[in-house]
C-alpha cells in the first residue's frame, strides 16, 4: 500500500501525530494544524464507523488541544495512557516511576547546551535539540550514561530529539489495545508513521494483517500524509 492506494474494506485507520499528520517544528508547542486536515480525519472517522486513532508519544490533552473531537480513541505518552472512546476514561499502565533526580539532571544537560529544550512528560521526558543541532552526540552520550546499569527506562531517539520512557508500554502495546477493542476490532488495521518509535506498532499491525506504512518512504512527508488522507476522505464523501 502506498500513496497510490486506497484504504481497504474495513480498514481501521491509526496514525502518528508529530512527523506525519503534522510537519515537525522547532519545538513541540510551534506546531500547527493545516487548513482542512481536522474536517478530513473527521469525514474518515465516519466512513470507518469510528475506527480511526491516534497513536502518539504527546500526552493525551494535547492531542484533544490539537484536533479536538476528531479521534475516537488516543493513545498517548508512547501507550503509557490510552483513551478507548471520546467519553471514557483515560485509562494509565502501570509502568515504573521516573526518578526526579533524572529530572534535573536532565534539566543542567540542556541549560549546557543553548537552543536544546527539555520536554517534561507524565513519566518520562524528551530532550529535543533542533535548535542546538550540533549538541545532539553529547546529548546522546549523556542520556545513555543516566540510563546505564537500570531496567526500568529505554532511550528511543526520535527526529533531532531523545526520549526516556518507562518500559512496559510503547507503540505497539498501544496499538495491541485498540485492535482489541470496538471501533477497530475485526477490522484491518492500517498504521502510519514517521519514526523509530513507531516501528513497534507497525510490528504489530502487520502481526495482525494489516498495512504499516512509514511517512517518508510510502508518502515522502506529512503534507504527502495529508494529501493521501484528503483523496480518502473525499471518496468516503463521494461514497
Amino acid at each position: 500500500m502506498s500513496a497510490q492506494m486506497n484504504l481497504p474494506p474495513r480498514a481501521a485507520l491509526l496514525l502518528d501525530l508529530d512527523g506525519t499528520l503534522l510537519d515537525l517544528a522547532p519545538t513541540p508547542d510551534a506546531v500547527t494544524v493545516a487548513p482542512g486536515l481536522a474536517e478530513a480525519l473527521l469525514r474518515l472517522r465516519t466512513a470507518l464507523a469510528g475506527a480511526l486513532g491516534i497513536v502518539t508519544g504527546r500526552p493525551i490533552g494535547q492531542v484533544d488541544a490539537l484536533l479536538p473531537g476528531v479521534p475516537y480513541a488516543v493513545a498517548g505518552e508512547h501507550g503509557g495512557a490510552i483513551r478507548f472512546a471520546p467519553d471514557a476514561a483515560l485509562e494509565r499502565a502501570a509502568l515504573p516511576p521516573l526518578p526526579p533526580a533524572w529530572v534535573t539532571e536532565a534539566a543542567a544537560l540542556v541549560a549546557a547546551h543553548p537552543g536544546a529544550l527539555l520536554e517534561r512528560k507524565e513519566r518520562g521526558f524528551a530532550v529535543h535539540y533542533r535548535l542546538a543541532p550540533s549538541a545532539g552526540p553529547a546529548l546522546e552520550q549523556a542520556l545513555l550514561a543516566l540510563l546505564a546499569d537500570q531496567a526500568t527506562h529505554r532511550l528511543l531517539p526520535a527526529h533531532m530529539a531523545f526520549e526516556v520512557k518507562p518500559r512496559g508500554a510503547d507503540k505497539g502495546t498501544a496499538v495491541a489495545a485498540l485492535l482489541a477493542r470496538p471501533p477497530f476490532a475485526g477490522r484491518v488495521p492500517v498504521y502510519i508513521g514517521d519514526d523509530v518509535t513507531d516501528e513497534d506498532a507497525i510490528r504489530v499491525v502487520q502481526a495482525e494483517g494489516g498495512v504499516g506504512l512509514r511517512v517518508a518512504e510510502s508518502f515522502g512527508d506529512a503534507a504527502g500524509v495529508r494529501a493521501w488522507l484528503m483523496r480518502q476522505s473525499a471518496s468516503a464523501l463521494a461514497a
